[in-house]
Order: structure tokens, then C-alpha cells, then sequence
């Protein structure tokens, strides 16, 4: 959807991505984002180096390189789509790209800042790790950060004040709050990323912090680990959305023969699948890729033969279906006539209707009270 956003005095024009469905009523930054923007343009407008974390359409970036300051802004993110989002937004505002430094959530922070902004994220161990490497930094570089007021917790001020100075936190504002805090270039490691036993495997997985159910196997996970293929045919297999690589990982266990590409938009999920692999089924790697992508954007047509998917029914902190449908849109388009599209989703949610819509079949293959494996398969 393309908003027209108030942000620091500019009007910014904001598509939340994907961009094929930015006509849903889904808004590409909120109130925190205003009251972030409005505070820093009044009280460090000096700040011409800016740190900014889970930025999650460039509204930041974008309200922070209108105004007349030349800054250099330095954009964190896990998410592959929120980097797009910003780059797109960016252009679409006729502001300067070239002035955004683009960082994954595993890379080394810069030194040479002026000023940290953060967007709270809902995941607290995500946060952790976030606050962790801020730790890292020069002492006294102040840090803001911005979020939901029914959000921002005391378990979420006692993180801060683990890795930073003692937070103070603002007024709220349009449901919004910051907090304030700063750097001690005392270093502390966060616990991530975990690792723990896979049941009924000798599998160990490893999961960073930005991970789906990190701690332990998801319950949708569990349940479609019972239902996955098995065979030597040497098929190509996409698992999409693939997290921490558990499905790909015991497909490549059961189809030793089969080629699996993990794709996920998350930079932590891919990561952490490609350690999976790595430790646990080493021997597989060449028969392996890990990508991180928007779905199954710019994969060639008819080029698979199965894809697994489990897929969310969330973007960011909004409930919507629209990123299970670009999946199966998508999943369509890149298997061959014959592939099969294998998925798990909760029984509310009604895949089985739109898969029939799109492919023209759809069956059951396991069901139990929360969840359905279905099975489709591209005819033409």
C-alpha cells in the first residue's frame, strides 16, 4: 500500500512491500516511527552519522535523509524485504541512496557514530542480541529506541539496562514511547545463538536470535516432520520460509539424492540453516544452497520439483495471509508441470481453498486439531 507519511516536517510517500500488495490496507510506518523522527529532528539534529535498527520500511531512513542535514545513515535489519522497502522508498522519494549503508543482523556494527535509533522489535532475544552488540560500541553514544507503549515492558527496561546505561523512557504519545539510553563500551554477550537437541534424531540445531521458536521445535514443525518426502529420485527441493532448515535438513536425511535450496527473508534463518546443515549432515552441503529472498522472487520458471513450506501468517507485528499467498503464487510459477507444492498451516486459515483456486486440486494429507498438511500439484 502506498501511504503519504508526515515524518520531520516532509511528506514521504511509503509503500509497504511486497509491492505487489500494496493495495492492502497495511501501513508502512506508525506512530513510533513519527515520534522517533520528531524528537531526534528537535533535540539531535547535529547528528549527521545515524545508526538505525529494524528500520522496517525505510520510513526512518527515508525522514532522516529528507531534511537539509547531510547525514550518512548506517541501516540494520534482518529482513531482506525491509532493505528492498528502503531502497524502493528511498528512490520513490528522490532521495539519495548513496547515503544508506546496508547491514545484515549479523554483521559488525560500525564504530563511527554519532547516534543510535532502534525500533523495538517484538522478539526480546532478538532485542538482546541487538543490545548486546551495541555493548561493543564507544562509551556515550546515545541510544534511542521507539516502540508500542503496551510493548515496551519492564522485562524490556531491564534488558536495556543489562547492556547499556539505566534507560529512562519518554511520555507516551500516540500509544508510542521512547527510551533513552547510552553506551558503556562495557562488552556483553548475549546467550545466542542456542543450540539443543532435535527429538527422536541424533540431530543438534542451532537457532540465532531472530529464529522462529528458537528455544525449542515449533508445534507446525513438529507435526509436518511426519509427512515429508522419502526416496532416491534426485529432485530439486525448495523449502521455503525454511527458519532453521529442520524440514530441509531431515528431507536431505530422507531423500539422499535430492537438492535442496533453503530460502528465507530472514539473514538469521538462512544463517542458521546453513549451520544446521553444516553440523549436522556435512556431507549433504554440496548438495545444498542458502538464500535469502523475498519468497521465490527472480527464480526461474519450472525450475523445481517439490516445494516444502510452512508459511507465516505475519509481517512484522500484522496478522495477514498476503505473504502465504505470494508463496503459493510464486511456488506455482517455479515448479515444473508435475511439481508438487507440499504445505502445513493451521486448520482456520483455509489453504485448502486457495490452493484449489490456484492449482485447480488440492488433498489432505494429515490433519490433526490445530494443523493441516496439504498437497497440490501444478497440472499445466
Amino acid at each position: 500500500m502506498t501511504t503519504d507519511a508526515l515524518l520531520g516536517g516532509n511528506t514521504l510517500t511509503l509503500h509497504r512491500f511486497p509491492l505487489e500488495q500494496k493495495n492492502r490496507s497495511l501501513q508502512a510506518w506508525d506512530a513510533a516511527d513519527e515520534y522517533l523522527v520528531d524528537y531526534v529532528l528537535e533535540h539531535h539534529n547535529q547528528a549527521l552519522r545515524i545508526l538505525v535498527l529494524n528500520d522496517g520500511f525505510g520510513a526512518l531512513s527515508c525522514a532522516l535523509l529528507s531534511t537539509n542535514t547531510k547525514r550518512q545513515v548506517t541501516n540494520v535489519s534482518d529482513s531482506f524485504i525491509a532493505h528492498q522497502a528502503c531502497q524502493y522508498n528511498l528512490i520513490e522519494n528522490q532521495l539519495d541512496d548513496s547515503d544508506v549503508r546496508y547491514l545484515d543482523s549479523l554483521s559488525a556494527l560500525p564504530n563511527d557514530v554519532d547516534l543510535v535509533l532502534l525500533k523495538v522489535p517484538k522478539n526480546a532475544g532478538f532485542l538482546a542480541h541487538q543490545l548486546s552488540l551495541l555493548s561493543q560500541l564507544p562509551a556515550d553514544i546515545k541510544v534511542i529506541a521507539a516502540g508500542k507503549a503496551k510493548e515496551i515492558h519492564t522485562s524490556t527496561l531491564k534488558s536495556f539496562s543489562h547492556y547499556l546505561h539505566e534507560p529512562t523512557t519518554s511520555l507516551a504519545v500516540k500509544k508510542a514511547r521512547l527510551i533513552f539510553s547510552e553506551t558503556t563500551a562495557k562488552p556483553v554477550t548475549s546467550k545466542f545463538p542456542v543450540s539443543w537437541p532435535l527429538e527422536k534424531t541424533e540431530f543438534v540445531l542451532t537457532n540465532h536470535a531472530n529464529v522462529f521458536s528458537r528455544d525449542s521445535l515449533d508445534i507446525g514443525a513438529r507435526f509436518f516432520m511426519n509427512y515429508l518426502p522419502q526416496g532416491k529420485k534426485p529432485l530439486k527441493v525448495i523449502d521455503l520460509g525454511c527458519g532453521n532448515g529442520v524440514i530441509g535438513l531431515l528431507t536431505l536425511q530422507n531423500m539422499p539424492n535430492a537438492r535442496l535450496t533453503f530460502v528465507d527473508e530472514s539473514a538469521m534463518a538462512v544463517a542458521s540453516a546453513k549451520d544446521n546443515i553444516t553440523q549436522n549432515l556435512p556431507e549433504a552441503l554440496e548438495r545444498c544452497q542458502f538464500i535469502q529472498n523475498d519468497c521465490l522472487s527472480d527464480f526461474t520458471s519450472g525450475s523445481a520439483d517439490l516445494v516444502l513450506c510452512n508459511p507465516p501468517f505475519h509481517q512484522a507485528q500484522a496478522i495477514t495471509d498476503h505473504i502465504a499467498w505470494q508463496m503459493f503464487v510464486q511456488a506455482k510459477h517455479v515448479l515444473k508441470k508435475g511439481g508438487e507444492l507440499r504445505i502445513i498451516g493451521n486448520r482456520h486459515l483455509d489453504y485448502q481453498d486457495k490452493l484449489n483456486r490456484l492449482f485447480g486440486n488440492c488433498k489432505i494429507i494429515g490433519n490433526n486439531k490445530k494443523f493441516t498438511v496439504l498437497s497440490t500439484i501444478r497440472r499445466g
